[in-house]
């Protein structure tokens, strides 16, 4: 019997032109504040997990996948869809270890998150989600 935790699991973009899979264990599974990744995420935070480079293998589309760096930093990058925009796994850059949008795999991670970090740089605007009401689906507009 193949234990749940160590099998596959596979991710990809909402058009469906880059698929990929991540074989667990992973290193890391964490959010990150910094103001970066609330740009480039377009929300309050990253969700990202770390694993070695060869756990992740391309299923289809990794030459639709842009990659973006700035040029002073060693811990940030960014990909994405060149057509849907997805967020998209990337490698640091020793090439070493895979950062993974843990929104864009399509079955639950083995892991939970374990930090946030740059906290202190959290948006001003952020609400920890236990604080929000919470809907099924969208709450219909009252009239």
């Amino acid at each position: 019997m193949v234990d749940e935790q160590e099998m596959p699991i596979e991710g990809g973009c909402l058009c469906g032109a880059v698929g990929y899979s991540l074989q667990p264990p992973f290193s890391l599974f964490q959010y990150c504040h910094c103001s970066r990744c609330q740009k480039s995420s377009g929300s309050a935070h990253a969700s990202n997990i770390f694993a070695p480079a060869a756990q992740l293998r391309w299923l289809r589309g990794e030459d639709q996948v842009q990659h973006f760096r700035l040029p002073d930093t060693e811990h940030y990058g960014t990909a994405f869809c060149r057509h849907c925009g997805s967020a998209m796994p990337w490698l640091a850059r020793a090439g070493q270890v895979a950062i993974v949008p843990a929104g864009g795999l399509e079955q639950a991670p083995p892991m939970m998150p374990k930090q946030s970090i740059f906290w202190d740089s959290r948006a001003d605007w952020y609400i920890c989600p236990e604080a929000l009401p919470k809907h099924a689906e969208l709450p219909l507009k009252r009239q």
